[in-house]
């Protein structure tokens, strides 16, 4: 799970980073906050890459995922990549789960036959 979670983390990290030059062209928008508030998106999804197998991790991927959706208020098409993003997201935790639970059945088989090769 971990790999296919960083993975779209690390996606994220761009299009947050992309998305804050984007707004950056707003007038409304002063130049500090969005950096400020891109920053803190962009350092959460590097730690949130080393986390997601932490209790709580898997909870603060969504919260970023909304928060990536909620951002379309000021640039739009991030309503769009939001949307993506937390696809992606679903997908990387769901089959990411499959994957760890089926490498620890094939470990467990491995482990067992080669107990029972050794008490031959």
């Amino acid at each position: 799970m971990r790999t296919l979670c960083a993975s779209t983390l690390i996606g994220e990290f761009f299009v947050i980073g992309f998305a804050g030059l984007v707004a950056m062209k707003d007038p409304s928008l002063s130049v500090s906050t969005v950096w400020l508030v891109s920053g803190i998106a962009m350092l959460l999804c590097v730690l949130l890459c080393g986390m997601v197998t932490r209790p709580g991790g898997v909870a603060l991927g969504w919260a970023l995922q909304i928060a990536l959706i909620v951002s379309g208020i000021f640039v739009p098409t991030m309503y769009f990549m939001g949307a993506v993003f937390a696809a992606l997201w679903w997908a990387s935790v769901h089959f990411g789960r499959k994957v760890d639970a089926a490498k620890a059945r094939f470990a467990a088989q491995a482990e067992s036959g080669s107990s029972t090769a050794d008490a031959a």
